[in-house]
């Protein structure tokens, strides 16, 4: 698979997609628009409203190539800084927004930013949009550690995050969840854990240490995961979901998938043999999915394939965002 078969996967809008966006009224504006899932849930977004609406695309965009490829996909964008009020409040009005800003790597040492960025933040959107419609990422990371016979944290289940960047995350869940309620705005919060493609994510993670003769540390033992393809689709979905009082929805796979094993299968794909350390811990950071499978449908691309590709990737020297996801963390210190 090349660069562009790959983004090109990754955003293309299922039927679902096309159904849910043409059943809502005006455009769409994705803030913090140029992370690791921003630029192909445009696209998607992008793909699935056609020329007759506007896709806005906001980000400092740091990296002026990530713009150039949004804006050769029809995407309009905007530079800003969307913790400069003024830049925030000369954003266009729209009817639907996917928030997506926020701050993890990096997080511990820098915990004043962090904060700004995942609870304060969200509360001038909140105060800025007012009555639009808006799908917020958040993130599996409001839970606490769950037994792995449990079968992963529901929507109802009372949070408990581990470190400030998850205790600042529920504090962006509360804050919509505020405004939601204060201004009748439509919300729907997302807690995505985690999203997977060839370039990051955790199965990319394992891989590149299988691949590279590092350890893996199985501490964390299992982990859920979704492409990334599947993660865009629900999100926009979602945007028809959006309620006050705010709905949540876990963005997972449907399966707990078990890091030693995925080293293993990995290994066999890659003709290496994986090198573990630590043992596994009772407790895992998981969450379960079935409330967004009911809404959204199942992943249309499954695990076993996005091995397969990851591993052929790996071998042939695919490029890589460099930012691992540090899934094995269990303090909670990014």
């Amino acid at each position: 698979m090349t660069l562009d078969e790959l983004e090109d996967r990754l955003s293309e809008p299922p039927p679902a997609v096309i159904t849910a966006l043409d059943a809502l009224d005006g455009n769409l504006m994705i803030l913090g628009a140029a992370g690791k899932m921003g630029p192909t849930l445009a696209r998607m977004a992008k793909r699935a409203m056609g020329k007759s609406r506007r896709v806005i695309a906001v980000s400092r965009f740091s990296d002026p190539t990530t713009r150039a490829w949004l804006e050769l996909a029809g995407v309009e964008t905007i530079a800003a800084d969307l913790l400069d009020v003024d830049a925030l409040m000369a954003l266009p009005d729209v009817q639907n927004i996917v928030f997506m800003a926020g701050m993890k790597f990096g997080a511990t040492g820098n915990e004043p930013l962090t904060w700004a960025m995942n609870s304060f933040l969200p509360g001038l959107v909140c105060q800025r949009f007012t009555t639009s419609r808006i799908a917020a990422f958040s993130t599996g990371n409001v839970y606490p550690l769950t037994p792995l016979h449990q079968g992963g944290s529901v929507e109802t289940d009372a949070p408990g995050p581990i470190g400030e960047y998850a205790q600042s995350c529920l504090g962006r869940e509360r804050i919509f969840q505020y405004f939601a309620e204060s201004y009748d705005t439509p919300v729907s919060i997302l807690r995505l854990n985690y999203a997977v493609e060839l370039r990051y994510g955790v199965l990319c993670d394992i891989a590149r240490k299988v691949w590279e003769d590092a350890p893996i540390s199985v501490s964390m033992a299992a982990v859920n995961v979704v492409w990334q393809g599947d993660a865009n689709a629900w999100a926009l979905q979602s945007l028809a979901y959006a309620s006050s009082p705010a709905s949540i929805f876990n963005l997972a796979g449907p399966e707990q998938l078990s890091v030693r094993r995925i080293a293993e299968q990995l290994g066999k794909l890659l003709g290496k043999e994986p090198i573990f350390e630590r043992e596994e811990a009772p407790h895992a950071l998981l969450s379960n999915g079935q409330k967004a499978h009911r809404a959204f449908g199942y992943p249309a691309v499954g695990v076993e394939q996005v091995l397969e590709w990851t591993a052929q990737w790996i071998k042939n020297g695919g490029p890589t965002l460099g930012k691992p996801t540090k899934f094995e963390v269990r303090d909670g210190k990014f």
